[in-house]
């Protein structure tokens, strides 16, 4: 059963109980709620300059109160909440109407607050077990579905799941309602079914073990940051608008959004991610988020683009600040026009390899949802090896004559590291983190995404101060520690000998204070970071052979493996038990293909 609480009672505690099993219209969750649009009493007595005399308190104003006049029954009802007494059947799962609740929840704001800012907080401990927007059923003998099971079609609840979520999301984002969720379990709770709710809305996904720990609370902490004006660094009910010079058309946009019916003769036919229109709605906004906005140049034969000329793009946003005022943005750019035949070197001089890398991993993402992961590679490798075959300076058919300018010389290792990534590889991660990871991805910035894409390594030793180093097997070595961020871990790994010494104790003699300073620089360049990171990224502290080691293990390149590791000329490293290919390898392959003939 799902309850609604009032909280204008004193003294008692009151609440509506509507069954979990049954989905109900925003028109029903009213009638039985008796509340109406928040209109005004048409025989209401009338002031001064005839405003009706607010006497009598709005019905809505039971459900939803400021907080200064509702903080202690909203205290006390909290205090008072307790799990489902009734027992749990061995072999069960205790019954979970997410769907129901949710399905309430739209509906009591649509009702109340419609088209203003808003936020619905889900907190889900387990999976929907019954009623509308169930993934599983109650029998424990039967697991929640796995990547294994959707790859051969054998998923029961999903795809009507999928519908009822996708069907509440697209409800709350023409409100302008925000939608988080933040799920704590260690079995999946159906985040690939509900992640629509957050994506389309601009809500935050958090994922983690448990409600109780410090990791959850710190990043729950950080939702209700304030700025230096002690305002919320939210924003709510944004439009994103984007206008363009006529040689310029909009295939779509891939982030947290919605596209509207906003129509304009500088849409394309082609389209990417959320496409037809010329805006966008984004119902929640915050200082680090993004949107990946897909331009196409049309060149028509009887209006030829100006050489020499420029092409402009403006981007006009509306939003509702924290502090209720509403503000517009308007970011206007522009670049001149090259002829890719003659001047090919003004196109390459403008290329940003790190803003590319993060687009093509959100287009593949975008692509991954429906596609297959092998044909999402294929797609990949395709992109990379025709961009190599524009911008590369080669002789046919001779790979070792391949060059790249600087402009490109570190794209081709970002693709490398995406293919391996968890965004695209789908095997020892549930479908309900691949679309934690791959949500995250869609919203965060440029750093942060590249982070995710290839993660940052740094290495500390007596040699000299910390540096950053290659993520590369060769760069493991037993006098050296090892700070890894990955964005969703930061990783401390100690090399062997390091170990060792840690183990022996070292650090608390007072004749090794510089080793004490070495253990300690990593720790406090670590806290630094989850500091700041929202969602708080997991600590993991481990050690050459420690279990944990393998969160690094499995990230760097594998340039000395199993197979290669008494060749000659190995400086040192730690080698991967992997069939991985090494970006060498790659790297190989892809001069191979691109100074082909036949490619």
């Amino acid at each position: 059963m799902v309850q609604v609480h009032e909280l204008g009672c004193e003294g008692c505690s009151k609440s509506y109980v509507f069954r979990g099993t049954k989905d109900l219209t925003a028109k029903q969750i009213q009638e039985m709620l008796g509340i109406g649009r928040g209109t005004a009493q048409p025989h209401a007595p009338r002031g001064p300059q005839g405003v009706p005399q607010q006497h009598h308190q709005l019905p809505s104003n039971r459900f939803l109160q400021p907080v200064h006049k509702c903080d202690m029954s909203l205290t006390d009802l909290l205090g008072e909440l307790q799990s489902d007494p009734w027992p749990v059947v061995q072999g069960k799962r205790p019954q979970r109407s997410i769907g129901a609740a949710m399905s309430v929840a739209v509906g009591l704001l649509e009702c109340t607050y419609p088209n203003t800012g808003a936020r619905i907080m889900t907190f889900i401990g387990g999976p929907c077990t019954q009623g509308p927007g169930m993934v599983v059923d109650d029998e424990l003998r039967h697991p929640i579905r796995s990547h294994h099971d959707i790859e051969k079609d054998s998923v029961k609840y999903m795809k009507k799941a999928m519908k009822h979520y996708e069907g509440l999301a697209n409800r709350a984002s023409n409100n302008g309602h925000v939608i988080d969720i933040y799920s704590c379990a260690l079995d999946q709770t159906g985040l690939l079914e509900m992640k629509y709710m957050s994506n389309y809305t601009g809500g935050h996904m958090v994922m983690g073990d448990s409600f109780n720990t410090s990791l959850f609370k710190q990043t729950f902490q950080r939702v209700f940051s304030k700025d230096q004006k002690g305002e919320f660094k939210m924003a709510f009910g944004a439009t994103m608008e984007v206008k363009t010079s006529r040689e310029i058309k909009l295939s779509g946009a891939i982030g947290p959004c919605v596209g509207t019916a906003i129509k304009g003769s500088n849409i394309s036919e082609t389209e990417i991610g959320i496409g037809g229109t010329s805006a966008w709605k984004l119902c929640g906004l915050y200082p680090n988020s993004t949107l990946t906005i897909f331009f196409e140049v049309v060149n028509q034969h009887n209006a030829p683009i100006p050489q020499g000329g420029r092409g402009y793009v403006q981007f006009i946003t509306q939003y509702q600040h924290s502090s209720g005022q509403k503000r517009v943005r308007v970011t206007t750019c522009a670049r001149n026009w090259a002829d890719a035949g003659i001047n090919i070197q003004h196109i390459a001089a403008g290329f940003d390899q790190e803003a590319a890398a993060v687009l093509m991993a959100r287009m593949a993402v975008y692509r991954a949802e429906t596609d297959d992961g092998p044909d999402v590679l294929r797609w990949l490798d395709r992109m990379l090896i025709r961009l190599c075959q524009k911008f590369g300076d080669y002789h046919k058919d001779d790979p070792n004559s391949f060059r790249f300018s600087e402009c490109f010389s570190l794209y081709p290792q970002f693709m490398f590291h995406l293919r391996r990534s968890q965004f695209l590889q789908v095997f020892n991660n549930s479908p309900d983190e691949t679309s934690y990871y791959r949500h995250m991805l869609n919203r965060e910035d440029l750093t942060q995404s590249l982070i995710m894409i290839q993660p940052i390594l740094y290495a500390y030793s007596f040699n000299g101060p910390p540096e950053p180093v290659l993520l590369d097997t060769s760069s493991i070595q037993v006098d050296r520690i090892l700070l890894m961020d990955t964005f969703f871990q930061i990783v401390i790994y100690h090399g062997e000998t390091i170990d060792q010494w840690r183990k022996q104790k070292y650090q608390d003699l007072p004749e090794y204070e510089n080793f004490k300073q070495l253990l300690q620089a990593p720790l406090d360049d670590a806290q630094e970071i989850l500091q700041t990171r929202f969602p708080m990224p997991r600590y993991i502290d481990t050690e050459a052979g420690g279990s944990q080691a393998r969160f690094l293990l499995s990230r760097v390149n594998p340039s000395q493996t199993h197979n290669n590791m008494y060749a000659w000329g190995q400086d040192g490293g730690a080698p991967v038990l992997t069939d991985d290919v090494s970006l060498q390898v790659f790297m190989e392959h892809l001069k191979k293909l691109a100074v082909s003939s036949s490619t």
